[in-house]
């Protein structure tokens, strides 16, 4: 049950699709693919002596050359640790170290800077650069029959968290939900289809790259953007060329796509689908992306324990404007996905009722079976296989979940809990508000108080008695901030989340 499976499939049955684009260029086809991915998995096992199991890091930009590299690495029966290119080399070496990896592939320009911090290795790491002569030997190596035989809850990806409380932890995920997170895809996210091109505009590292094997199973287009990244006037290009692309991003990129849409005008017709996740997008943004573009959209929910796979938003949710509780769904995160269940539990994880608010459990086949070299988390986070996964949320009684927030950001005041994003949601009802995020400071007598961090759009002034006029409006007064902080951006980490532990430092 090897996932690279997928791409041997789609290799016999359809050799001549086209496989990976460059921007506009086709670099391969299926069959070359294949091809690259076994003659890459036949170094690493021969040349490079490496045994089934053993961990194979991925520190790279987002290039062709990546999906080779995975698949190479599945084919093998190894393990991939994939590490977000926009890390400090000094987080891409604690993961390195903490996975005890095996082999290195890393982006020339993040070569030099990591290899410093890896001279003492107590173990043999080989390190191969793209770009250089001893990947090429790599990729001319004898290539092996077909992928491994692996069992389906044998290692497949190793992927460490965002690490914004502590040190990141590494989360394992297995063949079997990475195939379970692919059957959702298909029943509650999108149709994959062979005419479709998946772009990869956000890290290969996380959501975008887990987004590669349903694109896989129908042997359709992989698309790396020649920047290697986000940009909304490349990503209007590239749908105006190719036709019938897929994303998945951030909300902050797409309120950047959106935006660039609505002041240029640009054709956006090429755009299928758009997956958002990994952050919160308020109602009065998707009101604005659907306003601009139209149909396109698709919310997850899901986190690196259970990978894109907890919740969706679908199509028809969003676009279901007429229904008597349209605003409410539109700022939830949707429904269960179809291999998963969740429930709203109390600390000790009893069930609560209909409505009420508690810590988002989730079990299910996609649900990690724990966290690398550390036990003690994994039983803390896993109990009576439910995942705890730290956030907050409330279930009505159609089942759509909505979140309140991380249960680390709750504020308490009053011995009553405040949520950030109710007041959030409040404060972006402003025109003149591009950016809201509220954290929670010491306060002698109530415990914590309010304090809302505030980024408006250039050239608008805003007072705050107006912010005061609109809090009092639409939530409970005793949630209004005490203080209003107007800055220039909210500082966020290389996935577009905002880093409230930065903004509570400040106070």
């Amino acid at each position: 049950m090897n996932i690279a499976q997928l791409l041997a499939r789609a290799s016999r049955v359809h050799p001549d699709n086209p496989a990976i684009f460059h921007g506009r260029d086709l670099v391969c086809t299926y069959r070359g693919l294949a091809d690259r991915a076994a003659r890459i998995a036949g170094g690493l096992r021969g040349r490079c002596g490496l045994k089934t199991g053993d961990r194979v890091a991925i520190f790279m930009a987002n290039a062709p050359e990546y999906l080779d590299v995975l698949y190479g690495a599945w084919y093998a029966g190894l393990v991939v640790v994939p590490i977000n290119a926009k890390l400090h080399a000094k987080e891409a070496e604690f993961i390195v170290r903490n996975s005890a990896a095996a082999a290195l592939f890393v982006s020339d320009e993040l070569a030099s800077s990591l290899a410093l911090l890896l001279r003492d290795l107590p173990w043999s790491l080989t390190v191969f650069v793209p770009c250089r002569a001893d990947y090429a030997m790599l990729c001319a190596s004898e290539p092996i029959a077909a992928p491994l035989d692996c069992r389906p809850d044998d290692l497949a990806w190793l992927f460490y968290t965002s690490g914004t409380t502590g040190r990141p932890k590494g989360v394992m995920l297995t063949h079997r939900n990475l195939f379970a997170m692919t059957a959702c895809y298909f029943t509650d996210v999108d149709a994959a289809e062979m005419r479709d091109g998946m772009v990869y505009a956000a890290p290969f590292s996380h959501g975008a790259g887990l987004y590669n094997f349903p694109h896989m199973v129908v042997a359709a287009a992989h698309i790396v953007p020649r920047s290697s990244g986000f940009d909304p006037a490349e990503l209007v290009e590239i749908a105006e060329h190719h036709h019938h692309i897929t994303l998945f991003a951030a909300p902050t990129m797409v309120r950047r796509l959106v935006d660039f849409v609505e002041q240029t005008g640009a054709d956006h017709s090429g755009f299928k689908t758009i997956v958002y996740g990994g952050g919160p997008m308020y109602a009065e943004h998707i009101r604005q992306a659907l306003r601009v573009m139209g149909s396109r959209f698709v919310q997850i929910y899901g986190q690196g324990e259970s990978p894109m796979t907890i919740t969706a938003l679908s199509r028809h949710h969003l676009g279901a404007y007429a229904h008597p509780r349209y605003l409410q769904r539109i700022a939830s995160v949707g429904v269960a996905q179809s291999l998963v269940e969740i429930r709203i539990a109390d600390a000790e994880g009893k069930q609560l009722a209909t409505g009420a608010t508690g810590e988002v459990l989730v079990r299910g086949e996609t649900v990690m079976s724990g966290y690398w070299n550390d036990p003690a988390a994994t039983a803390k986070a896993i109990r009576d296989d439910w995942l705890f996964t730290g956030d907050v949320g409330s279930l009505d009684e159609d089942g759509f979940l909505t979140l309140k927030d991380r249960s680390k950001d709750v504020i308490i005041s009053g011995g009553a809990n405040i949520y950030p994003r109710e007041v959030e949601e409040a404060l972006l009802l402003h025109p003149g508000i591009d950016e809201a995020s509220v954290v929670g400071r010491a306060h002698d007598a109530w415990g914590e108080e309010v304090v809302a961090f505030v980024v408006t759009k250039p050239g608008i002034t805003v007072q705050q008695s107006e912010l005061d006029a609109l809090c009092q409006d639409n939530i409970a007064r005793f949630k209004r901030p005490k203080e209003y902080r107007f800055i220039a951006a909210l500082p966020k980490n290389s996935y577009g989340k905002v880093l409230k532990t930065k903004l509570r430092e400040s106070l």
